[in-house]
């Protein structure tokens, strides 16, 4: 099933600014929360649909490559365990955005914070082919992982409820404030038995194998979110996610302008003259072209289809525009400069514009028309 678009989730223009987008998530926490829906599932898909949509847009940098690029720029392909809420519970969502209800849910109650491993973030190298069919990738990674045989006992200082309660002295009376227990940062639990080799939290670096499902048509820049692959948290808490950064290995003759693809092809001065047909490179194979007999140098071929597929998949693709440049040769025998001096002297090989030449601004236009 596609993903709904965030905007559309929120039921706010693009436009919106940092304050409406806060006040329209609230509206939508709101009305679907569990505590207003209780045991209703459709309520609570929408209830963390709404978080997701304002985990991208609330975030500056999110929300600029969503815009530009769709839910594949924020990690949200469909598929292959990319991003979204679907793996969270609603601690995690009540942890993250807890504030935003201003008191007036609790969220089911006092709840307990739970720990959570830290983020990895790691490059991979595409070349074009893969960028435009999608690939999959099995990656090493060294990580924090919870050491074998670590236990653990309920935290002395909070008594596992993961907040500290103290009284304060003002001139108002006494105050009552709560914060998160400095002894086991919330979660309730410290180690107990530490294995060889591991920290204080019992964690230890080990390495991973990790496979990760590249989409059709990513593109350089983007980050995809797989979630849960970062580093463990201490004690059992959530993992957190590896953060996948696409960059494109540079092609030695073709080059990319967002979802079409350029390349350079040089004939000789008796192929632009006579015509000729040349066999080119295209991702994922090779196709013949056709030189029209008198081919100017600087005359761009289109081939329709030829590029990269829409990031959004929509379904188009974008074209292959091969520019063709006559080669002057730089060295010729007695009996060829002969030749040519013959012509000049004839008069048979003047340049002799018609009028009907397009200028380089005007190539440029039918480039995208």
């Amino acid at each position: 099933m596609a993903k709904r678009d965030y905007y559309e989730i929120l039921e706010i223009t693009k436009s919106a600014n940092a304050e409406e987008i806060k006040k329209a998530y609230r509206k939508m926490a709101l009305k679907y929360h569990p505590d207003k829906n209780p045991g209703d599932k459709n309520a609570e898909d929408k209830f963390k649909e709404a978080a997701e949509a304002y985990e991208v847009l609330s975030d500056d940098n999110k929300r600029a490559r969503y815009d530009q690029y769709g839910h594949a720029g924020v990690g949200g392909a469909a598929g292959g365990g990319f991003g979204g809420f679907g793996g969270m519970n609603m601690e995690d969502i009540f942890s993250q955005f807890g504030d935003i209800f201003g008191g007036g849910f609790s969220g089911g109650g006092q709840r307990q914070q739970r720990a959570r491993g830290s983020n990895l973030r790691v490059r991979i190298k595409l070349n074009l082919e893969e960028m435009i069919s999608g690939t999959q990738k099995t990656i090493k990674v060294k990580k924090m992982k919870l050491a074998k045989g670590v236990t653990s006992k309920t935290c002395p200082a909070c008594g596992g409820s993961g907040v500290q309660v103290r009284m304060m002295n003002t001139m108002f009376g006494q105050m009552q404030t709560q914060t998160t227990c400095g002894t086991c940062q919330g979660i309730g639990k410290i180690a107990d038995k530490i294995p060889a080799g591991a920290n204080a939290q019992g964690l230890i670096k080990e390495e991973e194998e990790i496979t990760i499902n590249i989409p059709a048509g990513a593109r350089d820049g983007i980050q995809l979110n797989v979630r849960g692959k970062g580093n463990d948290a201490p004690l059992g808490g959530t993992p957190g996610d590896l953060l996948v950064v696409v960059e494109e290995e540079v092609d030695k003759t073709i080059k990319r302008e967002g979802d079409n693809l350029h390349q350079e092809l040089y004939i000789s001065f008796a192929e632009a003259a006579l015509g000729t047909t040349k066999e080119i490179n295209v991702v994922g194979g090779k196709v013949k072209i056709k030189i029209d007999e008198g081919t100017q140098s600087g005359k761009i071929l289109r081939l329709t289809g030829k590029g990269l597929p829409n990031i959004e998949g929509y379904g188009g693709k974008g074209d292959m525009f091969v520019h063709i440049n006559v080669w002057t040769p730089q060295k010729l025998t007695k009996e060829q400069k002969e030749f040519f001096q013959k012509q000049l002297e004839n008069g048979d090989m003047n340049a002799e514009p018609t009028g009907k030449e397009k200028t380089f601004f005007e190539k440029v236009k039918d480039m995208f028309n």
